[in-house]
């Protein structure tokens, strides 16, 4: 209701017929009510409709408290904070409160007190969604007075109270949650002996504080998000609060580069004010999710750790600031992200994979190198004809696999014997979109092997391809690549392999 409709007194909020009800029962109602209108529960949040918001919804319709419970970058924190959406636009709470009391249900001395003092005049606030709901991230230096509170010496001693009189207390956070959600993040990450606060809360909800008998019933819902412990290895969830949380849900990555191409279109700043405008093509964009489904792959990333989708996102803003940059430079309006503009994310990815013995061996910036190769060769593979064919084994066995010349193939044997003759092309990050076409077009049969196999939808799209075909037999090791200083250079394999032998020498 419009603010100036809303009752100012007990009295009023009487009259209006508003009734009570815990917050438990308030989810659960709302989130049966939005269910039988249809849509989305939680928007913003990709790739659990089937999986994880079932279960987050069987929660709420029994009346669970629960943790989340997964890999770092899976929308944990993201699909608690979208629990307040359901939750009512308003409701009232005792003027002044510190655990915002029910008028109609005041439980802290000090609303009681006033509330025999004032009768119907007792004033009343309005909490907002975004008023009940609070988030604690969990750290080795919380302490209980911080999350249930404190005997306050000052306060006793201003107002005359003993240290047993229940207005000397400071409020932590959990009963200033009071009539809200209160989430928990990284819960492990909490010291054993401050998980046993919430042993009382989710079990009796009350408080115990220093000792003193404080009998304050709460009226929450309380959440908590974790990673798995065998990959934090900084804590644990002690058995009794684990017996305490009602439900646990498991959270999970995109299980296909459709929704974590969703996610990162969502939440990525690719699309920017400024001089310069930067398209971005779907082929770079899908790839960018193929390189983060690739490092989960990796045989180098600690698959226990996980690899965050925040990766794709910082990837994919760090691929459109590359050429962002390169506008800037050349004084285009309007540039095109380029292949090359891919390993512009190294940065992005680097700080975001988690390396087992043998990846440490190699480093980070060369997996991620790997990991991004890795992908332009399977965009490359999905548009042309394979680089490597099948040769006869010897006589009397079956047929292998073995590499083949690329020149062999006939869609390969122009562009093959171009870098044979000794011919180089380069591509140079800080050139125009015509000086990169024209370097490209100087390749013998590129052009025609992208207009015969890549499909190309327009003449910016055909550069996109033709750069593509290079990095692709590259990745195959039909060609060899230089990456010097912002500057790529392609040119023919044996001949680089020939001139590293006579340097060895």
């Amino acid at each position: 209701m419009p603010s100036a409709e809303r009752p100012t007194t007990i009295a009023e909020l009487r009259a209006s017929g508003w009734r009570s009800r815990t917050v438990k029962d308030e989810l659960r109602a709302n989130l049966m009510a939005r269910k039988r209108k249809g849509g989305p529960l939680f928007p913003g949040v990709v790739g659990f409709d089937r999986t994880v918001i079932p279960a987050v919804e069987n929660a709420i319709l029994a009346r669970h408290d629960f943790i989340l419970l997964g890999l770092r970058g899976q929308a944990k924190s993201r699909l608690l904070r979208s629990l307040s959406t359901l939750l009512d636009p308003w409701v009232p709470a005792v003027r002044g409160c510190e655990i915002r009391d029910d008028p109609l249900r005041p439980s802290c001395k000090r609303c009681r007190r006033l509330a025999a003092e004032k009768g119907d005049a007792l004033e009343i606030d309005w909490l907002s969604p975004a008023d009940r709901y609070r988030e604690k991230l969990a750290t080795p230096d919380v302490t209980v007075a911080d999350l249930v509170g404190d005997v306050d010496p000052i306060k006793a001693a201003t107002q005359r109270l003993t240290y047993a009189d229940e207005e000397a207390i400071t409020y932590g956070i959990v009963p200033r949650s009071n009539r809200g959600i209160f989430a928990v993040n990284e819960l492990p990450d909490l010291p054993a002996r401050i998980q046993v606060a919430f042993l009382d809360i989710l079990e009796e909800r009350d408080l115990q504080i220093r000792g003193f008998p404080v009998r304050l019933p709460l009226d929450l819902l309380v959440v908590f998000s974790a990673n798995p412990e065998d990959y934090t290895n900084r804590g644990s969830i002690i058995t009794p609060l684990k017996d305490r949380i009602d439900s646990q849900v498991l959270t999970h990555y995109p299980r296909d580069v459709k929704d974590s191409l969703a996610i990162t279109r969502q939440e990525a700043w690719s699309r920017r004010d400024g001089p310069v405008r930067v398209g971005l093509p779907e082929i770079l964009e899908t790839a960018v999710e193929e390189a983060v489904f690739e490092a989960r792959r990796s045989e180098f990333v600690d698959p226990a750790s996980g690899v965050s989708q925040r990766a794709a996102i910082s990837a994919i803003e760090c691929v459109v600031s590359n050429a962002e940059r390169r506008g800037l430079a050349t004084g285009e309006a309007e540039v095109e992200a380029r292949v090359a503009d891919l390993f512009a994310a190294v940065p992005a990815l680097v700080g975001k994979m988690e390396l087992v013995y043998e990846g440490e061996q190699q480093g980070t910036e060369a997996v991620a190198r790997r990991v991004l190769g890795a992908t332009v060769r399977r965009a490359f593979e999905a548009r042309f004809p394979p680089v490597h064919g099948k040769r006869p084994g010897p006589k009397g066995r079956r047929r292998v696999e073995e590499p083949a010349p690329a020149e062999e193939d006939g869609a390969y044997r122009a562009v093959m014997r171009w870098f044979a003759a000794g011919n180089v092309v380069d591509v140079d990050d800080g050139s125009t979109a015509a000086a990169h076409r024209a370097s490209l077009e100087k390749v013998d049969g590129l052009l025609d092997l992208v207009r015969a196999h890549g499909a190309p939808k327009d003449a910016g799209e055909e550069t996109l391809l033709m750069e593509l075909a290079l990095e692709g037999l590259h990745q195959c090791s039909a060609i060899a690549r230089d990456d010097l200083d912002g500057r790529v250079t392609f040119k023919d394999m044996l001949k680089e392999m020939l001139a590293g032998m006579e340097g060895n020498d």
